[in-house]
């Protein structure tokens, strides 16, 4: 089934969940695929409302992709119903979502580097690496994956 939603989700929505956010919006304007809803959320509350962190702008910026005015939300209820994929970054996000969204969701929250053929690994958060052009490439790695969904 091709789907029509994808949440991307990461702990604070300020650097990993946004910029997978903005590569995909990228990627499925530059193969001419419409019609598909694609927003990024947070695991946790810490960051809410804050704009993305200026690394993570830079790094897409860097590939010529801006994400103005974005700014970070926490995951809903809501979500878990109305979207088709509900990607993850790291196994600490399945947790802290697991409990706010409880189990009859599962089969729609996967994570994110399972779209680039590791689907055993995290995406590292540069937050506190300080590496988001590593982050950046494993995220775009996944979402290439990603766009065999969209056809």
């Amino acid at each position: 089934m091709k789907p029509e939603s994808v949440l991307f989700v990461c702990h604070g929505n300020i650097c990993r969940s946004p910029i997978a956010e903005f590569v995909m919006k990228d990627l499925l304007a530059k193969r001419g695929i419409g019609g598909v809803r694609v927003e990024s959320a947070a695991a946790s509350s810490e960051e809410i409302g804050n704009p993305v962190y200026p690394p993570a702008r830079a790094v897409l910026a860097a590939h010529g992709i801006s994400c103005g005015g974005k700014r970070s939300r926490r995951i809903t209820r809501a979500d878990f119903e109305s979207f088709d994929l509900i990607l993850v970054m790291d196994k600490s996000n399945v947790r802290n979502i697991a409990g706010f969204c409880g189990g009859e969701f599962a089969s729609r929250t996967r994570l994110l580097m399972e779209f680039a053929g590791k689907p055993n690994c995290e995406v590292a958060d540069p937050w506190y690496s300080g590496d988001f052009e590593t982050a950046y490439n494993d995220i775009y790695a996944a979402c290439s994956g990603l766009l065999g969904l969209f056809g």
